[in-house]
């Protein structure tokens, strides 16, 4: 295979280094460092302490290559202007007005350490919830546009992870005509889709706003991990809520958007856009594994990937997508 991907994207990151950035940047460190499960970056739990007491952080430390330091530092911004507006985001500590540090060649943010528990979506009252606070969230975020973040789109999210794919072969060759041919045709849905909604508003997005990235607290949900944040239609913050039959998805919207039309206006046509998004997420994720199975922990992770059951699971998925996309969604 003829991969450029970077092999050992984290080498050199041990316990030492890692805490000796934390040390170097203002922390006092304990020497007590537990991975948490994380494969995009490499997350830890840091025990820490001051004059009064020992507690724990939670340091990131961004996969290098991925975002650039204006891409960073632009999420950050977005994170503390949301707290700016009170609203319950889990945002990086500032030392020195600083909130990106750099350690060699990684880049990293230090996090309080948060507890909480899923979300309970199959609680009418906990799926409004959620949506008061995405509308509240997207209120301040229509305000003004990311300028260095990702725009969503079909040739970053989806054309060029199927380029990798093809050209490292990562396919088996008796299946690589149909997948080119299905993904080509779903790739021209989604185009038409988008097409159709070229009037609609981009806006800043959480951007992977799925429930593992909800922490439901005593005094309700928080959102963690904005390392995603993207430009995009509103209704990407709110399809991953929804899960089971048509009828179930558009019950679950109708109680998200109570909530957030409390505080924000929805165009009601970007719920055609919500199968073509759920697709190009799907092509996307095989592309994200593709450019980062060289990386050890994906191995071991997702020993499955590339398998020609795999490829032929996942041709099956965008097929059924195609299916759904034609059919169109409603409310």
């Amino acid at each position: 295979m003829k991969f450029e991907a970077e092999e050992t994207p984290y080498f050199g990151l041990g316990p030492d280094l890692v805490l000796n950035a934390l040390d170097n940047v203002g922390w006092k460190t304990t020497g007590a460092l537990m991975p948490l499960n994380s494969f995009e970056n490499r997350v830890y739990q840091i025990g820490v302490y001051d004059e009064d007491r020992e507690f724990e952080v939670v340091a990131k430390f961004y996969r290098p290559g991925r975002w650039s330091q204006n891409q960073l530092i632009e999420e950050h911004q977005f994170t503390f202007e949301l707290v700016d507006f009170e609203l319950p985001v889990i945002a990086p500590i500032r030392k020195n007005r600083t909130s990106l540090f750099k350690a060699d060649q990684f880049q990293f943010s230090v996090f309080d350490k948060k507890g909480g528990r899923a979300p309970n979506l199959e609680d009418d009252a906990v799926l409004s919830w959620i949506g008061r606070l995405i509308g509240r969230i997207h209120a301040v975020s229509a305000k003004q546009p990311f300028e260095y973040r990702p725009t969503i789109n079909t040739e970053q999210f989806g054309r060029t992870p199927v380029r990798f794919i093809i050209e490292n072969e990562l396919v088996p060759f008796e299946l690589r005509d149909s997948y080119q041919g299905l993904v080509d045709l779903a790739l021209a849905t989604i185009d038409s889709a988008f097409n159709q909604n070229q009037d609609c508003a981009f806006i800043r997005l959480l951007g992977d706003c799925h429930p593992g990235n909800i922490l439901w607290m005593d005094d309700g949900p928080s959102f963690v991990d904005l390392d995603d944040a993207v430009m995009g239609p509103a209704v990407q913050d709110l399809w991953m809520l929804l899960s089971g039959d048509r009828e179930s998805m558009a019950l679950q919207l109708r109680k998200v958007l109570m909530g957030y039309e409390q505080f924000m206006e929805f165009d009601y046509r970007q719920v055609s856009l919500i199968e073509p998004l759920r697709t190009l997420r799907i092509i996307n994720y095989a592309g994200w594994l593709a450019q980062r199975w060289n990386d050890p922990a994906f191995k071991v992770a997702f020993p499955w990937f590339g398998s020609q059951r795999y490829w032929e699971e996942h041709m099956g998925h965008i097929r059924e997508q195609i299916g759904l996309m034609q059919e169109g969604f409603s409310i």
